[in-house]
């Protein structure tokens, strides 16, 4: 039986790679964003697919419209995406921490009045600073001590904060997931995309630098929106807080895996600059025990799946590169 799914920032990539998730299973997805062109969801789902997304205008940062929507929606179980990525809320602190900690107590709000059974929200592996750690260098796990780096990460850290006074005084369920390094087809903004948009660059032919090194937490986008469905369809009631482990490998792991489907890329793509002042390896083991069978698909599977479907859109003449532009 087909269940409505009120999902924000849908436009965004996990977003879009949530709605694609729940369309292939029959779910049925209410986006509410600011509007925009859906390009990302296109890159993923035909035009019937599109169809049957039913879009709501609004903006997160407005409580009334967040709680009309969700009500209207008669979803109860919420996947609450958006946000401003890091270089925003560098530039905008205002603006950054009014999207993203006043805009997520909006959707908590909203979902504890109207007595949702669970929120899933994004987090992120950047509530963590460059020397965060587990016990004797161990990569960090829920328990470890944060200390982000960025305005980015302090919002994320307040919103689990926010989220579990929400537990304790109205009873709200979350699940917070922290990834860190996400790829796949619709990832094109922010530091981290740097992967897939020499992905991308690579399948036009074009060169790019990847303006990072050293190691890093990958995760493909697909695998990231099945844990979050798998975290608002059954994780147990509580506010919990769940760091997102993909696999960990060097950035340049991924010009070897690119360079196996397109000989060319040894010659368009480059990789300079420091690591990601994060620590690479996150320590997944309580989202595994708590929600058993999430997909991990292999990084040179999800490279792979990433090179076909980009190649696909090119050949039709839709793969657009303006994120390779700047």
């Amino acid at each position: 039986m087909s269940r409505p799914y009120f999902v924000t920032g849908a436009l965004g990539c996990i977003g879009a790679w949530v709605v694609e998730r729940l369309l292939a299973r029959g779910d049925r997805p209410i986006v509410f964003d600011t509007g925009g062109d859906p390009y990302r969801l296109r890159d993923l789902v035909d035009e019937a697919g599109l169809q049957a997304v039913q879009f709501v205008n609004g903006d997160v940062t407005d409580a009334a419209a967040v709680r009309a929507a969700l009500e209207a929606s008669e979803a109860k179980h919420v996947v609450h995406l958006a946000g401003l990525q890091v270089p925003t809320c560098r530039a905008q602190p205002a603006l950054g921490a009014a999207v993203n900690v006043l805009g997520t107590v909006h959707v908590l709000q909203a979902a504890s009045e109207l007595a949702c059974e669970r929120v899933a929200y994004a987090s992120s592996a950047a509530v963590y600073g460059p020397d965060d750690s587990g016990p004797a260098g161990a990569a960090p796990d829920e328990q470890t001590a944060c200390h982000p780096a960025t305005h980015y990460g302090v919002y994320k850290q307040a919103n689990e904060g926010n989220a579990r006074v929400f537990w304790t005084d109205n009873g709200l369920s979350s699940v917070a997931l922290r990834p860190l390094t996400v790829y796949g087809v619709g990832r094109d903004q922010g530091m981290t995309s740097d992967p897939t948009r020499a992905i991308k660059a690579a399948v036009v032919g074009r060169p790019f630098k990847i303006r990072f090194g050293g190691s890093t937490d990958f995760l493909w986008a697909r695998d990231c929106a099945e844990a979050f469905l798998g975290a608002v369809d059954r994780a147990p009631a509580g506010a919990h807080v769940f760091n997102l482990h993909g696999e960990t490998y060097e950035v340049r792991k991924v010009l070897e895996l690119l360079t196996r489907e397109i000989p060319a890329a040894a010659d368009l793509i480059s990789l300079e600059g420091p690591p990601i002042p994060i620590p690479p390896a996150l320590d997944g083991g309580h989202l595994d025990a708590v929600l058993p069978g999430l997909p991990r698909t292999p990084l040179a599977e999800g490279v792979r799946a990433t090179v076909a479907r980009f190649q696909e859109l090119h050949a039709a003449g839709r793969l657009g590169c303006a994120d390779l532009d700047d």
